[in-house]
This record gives C-alpha cells, structure tokens and sequence, in this order.
C-alpha cells in the first residue's frame, strides 16, 4: 500500500486562505430575513430597484449586495423590464 504523502501549501497560499477567511462575513439576503420586501420587487418600484445598480447603472451582482440567486434573478427581470418601460436608465448620463 502506498504511503500518502501530504503536500505543504506554499506561504502566498496560506495568506491567501487566511485573507478569505479572516474578511469575509457571508453577507445576508434581505428578502430572506424580511418576506415583505419581495412584494417591492416590481418594475414600476424604480426608486426600489435602483439601490440595486452602481453609479454607472449596472446591476449589481449577487456577492456584492448579498441577495440570495432566486431573489437576485427576479430582480434582474425586473430592473431590465422598467429599462425597457422607460422608467430607468439604461446608463447614467453625464460620465
């Protein structure tokens, strides 16, 4: 039988690691710890939607704001609906 041999992790690797680790709080969904928020989600709620967009108009991704993948999908839908009724920007004008 073979011995196994355990391999050492280089020092950027650990730093890595411990960078990750120490940092990095896993963020929290909003619609998960309060329900009555996904009522809001809704295309005609623009000033709702646009705390989801950075300050060039995009949508912000789901690591970043913490939004949970189902809650995060419908949000997209509904950004890009009130981008096509008129009712938010495609891009920020004046960059």
């Amino acid at each position: 039988m073979a011995k196994k041999v355990k391999l050492k992790m280089s020092d950027r690797l650990l730093k890595k690691k411990a960078r990750r680790v120490s940092f990095s709080s896993k963020k929290q969904c909003r619609f998960l710890e309060n329900p009555e928020l996904i009522a809001d989600i809704d295309y005609k709620n623009a000033d709702f939607l646009k705390g989801f967009l950075t300050e060039r108009g995009k949508i912000l991704p789901a690591r970043i704001s913490g939004t949970g993948t189902p809650y995060q999908r419908l949000l997209s839908r509904e950004i890009k609906k009130s981008r096509m009724m008129a009712l938010m920007p495609y891009t920020r004008s004046g960059y």
